[in-house]
């Protein structure tokens, strides 16, 4: 498949649909194959993690050509990315939010830093599944039928499957993350908990914590080859 030579890489130029709005009415935008949906790569979930995003991002504008097999969303979250907010605008947890069996309407709490307690209190959502955000990415992958989903986010750096399926190990190997059937700690209404309710195959990418410029170096790559078809599926 033909990348753009490097000076190009400043736009993107495949014209994606608009599969939703945000609460604030922000486009929520996917990036469809040119064939059949085998994988969905995610990213900005959490507004706080804006490196998965511009990494993603990066990896789309290397293509000259829409993926053969491999949609893309860069943003989940738009309103939370362009506050600087984890959550969402209705102060939602978008990660805590989907119809899970195990879905709670207690608060999240979740760190401002890693060495932090765990003190910032977000919403879970009025309701399972109530945020137009997740209904969307819902709807969209019930459209799209992929084979498995990659969630991307920091700064865990690890990871996670509780499969330990063949894609995973791919991406630990080369990513150089280790690979873990889960995050260590409960994550209820999440969407790989959602994902795996209805047997589909997911794996949540953890970046390290580190800069833009390390994310790109290490982590572009695996994406590109992701986007291109070279990782196994299944």
């Amino acid at each position: 498949m033909k990348l753009r030579a490097p000076k190009d890489i400043g736009t993107i130029p495949l014209d994606p649909d608009v599969f939703g709005r945000s609460v604030l009415g922000r486009p929520l935008e996917v990036w469809r194959p040119s064939g059949t949906c085998k994988l969905l790569i995610h990213a900005g979930i959490h507004g706080e993690e804006g490196e998965t995003t511009v990494a993603l991002s990066r990896a789309l504008r290397a293509l000259a050509e829409p993926s053969p097999h491999c949609a893309v969303v860069l943003a989940v979250n738009p309103d939370g990315l362009a506050r600087g907010t984890r959550g969402n605008a209705n102060g939602v947890d978008l990660n805590r939010n989907f119809a899970t069996r195990d879905w709670s309407p207690e608060p999240v709490r979740h760190r401002s830093t890693l060495e932090a307690t765990r003190e910032v209190e977000l919403s879970t959502g009025a309701s399972p599944g109530s945020e137009p955000e997740v209904a969307a990415l819902v709807k969209l992958i019930e459209d799209l039928k992929p084979e498995a989903v990659i969630a991307l986010h920091a700064p865990l750096a690890c990871i996670d499957d509780a499969k330990q399926g063949i894609l995973a190990a791919w991406i630990a190997e080369r990513s150089g993350l280790p690979l873990v059937p889960d995050v260590g700690y409960p994550t209820p209404g999440s969407f790989g908990t959602w994902c795996g309710e209805r047997d589909l195959g997911v794996v949540t990418y953890e970046f390290e914590m580190a800069g833009i410029d390390h994310h790109v170096r290490h982590h572009v790559p695996v994406l590109t080859e992701l986007l291109v078809g070279v990782a196994p599926w299944s």
